[in-house]
């Protein structure tokens, strides 16, 4: 390639890249690839995964049973080859699949569209934000306080160059459960478009207010985001009076896998269907008559003037939305009620067993689903470090997520924690502490 360039050393070639920002890569000299194949297994070994110790981990993804069902269907070349939902030819097989994830997020957020779906949660929420900049003139988007850094940080990024700025209300110490107080007197004093709130929120809190946000701020776009698995036993957003409804449907089929690929929901209420950004995929029907699915709606800046687009966002989770579909009809109706009582359950049995721990103090008297968090009398880092040491995964350290609650550990459990998991949790807690 050198001599191509008529160059005569690497140096040369990247003459035009900074030098303080070149940096010789420190791999070593060349292998077989026998031995890199060897090499590479070892360090991935290394990786402790939930199936290996009893992890405890929540935050936006979770340990959940898959159906074989969910893998053999993914598994398909038909699904597992294909591309984003991207030109109108895509395959009417991958288009009825969409369509059918689609009628299923409005099944569990009770509202009237969804799109086919998003990157993750927290695309979706800095997603809304624009749309509620779209659907209103106001410039301040109000978030909780209780909102995990990801989901802050994507939302600030997507905000940048928008002209609309964010803004915080509390929660109450006591229950963790949002402040409408705060949220009346932001309305009253700030230019507001938007308004959004969690359920359950991010201490797994079954917050009661969310509610009455909506009567607090009358024609202001409410935008709740929820835990789908918790949908079928709880008021959905649509009930509750929501404009837009987003999600992180990881729960729905896919597994952790080390953050693991997510799926970001989102849905809107009919009037607002022409300012959702990414694709919708319609029914309708052929030249025959029978029916058939298309793209529709499609207002990103592929297709029209970037100043008129609703999103630039050019893709979306093709498989894991099809996991998801597949996820809730293999489960049904009342297998999703199911698993959605036994994770209430599975939390309020650990929170009554770590409750009788010295150095463990349960902060929020609530409802929690599937997770809630604990205050330690040890450093979090420190405790997280000893549990490693003792065969456990434990909690989120919420440092970083929330100020004022350093010393707190997110604890999560799932249908796939028995009895056992609990008991070795609450051991190794009582030895470290």
């Amino acid at each position: 390639m050198l001599e191509r360039l008529r160059m005569s050393s690497t140096d040369e070639l990247f003459a035009d890249v900074p030098r303080d920002v070149r940096k010789k890569l420190d791999i070593g000299a060349g292998m077989p690839e026998m031995d890199v194949v060897d090499k590479i297994t070892r360090t991935l070994g290394r990786n402790v995964t939930a199936s290996d110790m009893p992890c405890f981990m929540g935050m936006g993804s979770y340990r959940h049973y898959v159906p074989a069902a969910v893998d053999h269907i993914t598994g398909m070349s038909e699904f597992y080859t294909s591309y984003t939902p991207y030109q109108p030819e895509i395959s009417q097989g991958m288009l009825r699949s969409l369509f059918e994830y689609q009628s299923i997020v409005c099944e569990l957020t009770g509202m009237d569209a969804a799109n086919s779906s998003m990157y993750d949660i927290s695309t979706a929420l800095g997603e809304a934000a624009l749309m509620c900049g779209r659907m209103n003139k106001g410039r301040t988007f109000l978030i909780p306080e209780a909102l995990s850094r990801e989901r802050s940080s994507v939302l600030k990024n997507y905000l940048i160059g928008s002209g609309i700025k964010i803004s915080r209300y509390g929660f109450d110490r006591g229950t963790g459960s949002l402040l409408l107080s705060e949220i009346s007197s932001a309305v009253k004093k700030d230019n507001v478009c938007g308004v959004y709130a969690e359920m359950p929120n991010l201490f797994g809190c079954l917050d009661r207010n969310v509610a009455s946000v909506k009567q607090t701020i009358g024609d202001i776009p409410l935008v709740i985001g929820v835990n789908p698995m918790c949908m079928p036993i709880v008021r959905p957003p649509g009930d509750m009076g929501a404009d837009i409804a987003i999600g992180e449907g990881q729960p729905l089929g896919t597994r952790m896998g080390f953050g693991s690929p997510l799926l970001g929901m989102f849905a809107c209420r009919q009037e607002h269907i022409r300012k959702m950004p990414g694709r919708i995929v319609g029914m309708t029907q052929d030249s025959k008559g029978d029916t058939a699915f298309c793209l529709t709606l499609q207002t990103r800046e592929q297709h029209i003037r970037r100043s008129s687009a609703t999103s630039n966002i050019c893709t979306n989770e093709a498989l894991t939305a099809v996991a998801a579909a597949v996820y809730a009809a293999a489960m049904g109706a009342d297998g999703m009620i199911d698993i959605a009582k036994k994770n209430m359950e599975r939390s309020k049995t650990l929170m009554t067993m770590l409750s009788k721990i010295k150095g463990i103090e349960i902060v929020f008297d609530n409802v929690h689903f599937n997770e809630f968090p604990i205050r330690l009398s040890k450093d979090v880092s420190e405790v997280s470090s000893e549990l490693l040491e003792r065969g456990v995964m434990g909690g989120v350290p919420l440092k970083g997520h929330v100020k004022g609650m350093d010393d707190c550990m997110l604890i999560a459990t799932t249908e796939m924690h028995s009895d056992a998991d609990h008991r070795k949790l609450a051991k190794a807690l009582r030895e470290v502490l």
